[in-house]
């Protein structure tokens, strides 16, 4: 009999390190996930002031749009939540799709290569942020349903393993800044 008893505590501890180790590795995978996202936003933050720049030598009465933008890539820069990161940065989003718009209105501005070129980047960064976001939720549920299942799920609550936050983008947003390029 104590030789089960045995059996049964020697499996028990086994289980309980394989939970822990995998919940580890969930959320270590969910953690460089977003450290990925995070490197595409400081793109994007990067990019903000440059587009203000260019604008503002063709269209510097456009001040309300400029300024948006800005106070948006300033208030997101604080941010370490993503949920809240997600709203901020679809209100940039749709503020960057705005002075976008103003090309048009200004054919200097629209001929300009350095804009052009600003305009290719942030359409790079916008893609590679999509593709991270989509790892990074993806992480996110994998990691939520590991400390979601029966019998990890006791593991986790021991172990103090919280849920993750999902980054969406606001859902008037659709994604990505549409931009259209000469």
């Amino acid at each position: 009999m104590t030789w089960i008893l045995l059996a049964l505590a020697a499996g028990l501890l086994f289980w309980g390190m394989f939970a822990f180790n995998r919940l580890v590795r969930l959320r270590n995978q969910m953690r460089t996930a977003w450290a990925d996202i995070d490197v595409q936003l400081s793109r994007r933050h990067d990019l903000v002031p440059q587009l203000v720049a260019a604008v503002q030598g063709y269209a510097g009465h456009e001040r309300a749009a400029l300024e948006a933008v800005t106070e948006l890539r300033n208030r997101a820069i604080g941010l370490d939540s993503p949920t809240r990161l997600g709203e901020v940065e679809s209100e940039l989003e749709r503020a960057l799709g705005r002075l976008f718009a103003l090309r048009e209105a200004y054919p200097d501005l629209k001929a300009g290569g350095n804009f052009a070129q600003l305009q290719r980047d942030l359409v790079d960064v916008e893609d590679q942020l999509q593709y991270a976001r989509r790892f990074y939720n993806g992480a996110v549920r994998d990691y939520n349903d590991g400390i979601g299942r029966v019998p990890d799920l006791f593991i986790a609550r021991a172990f103090g393993f919280p849920g993750g936050e999902f980054f969406q983008a606001d859902r008037g947003a659709r994604g990505a800044v549409e931009v259209v390029l000469p």
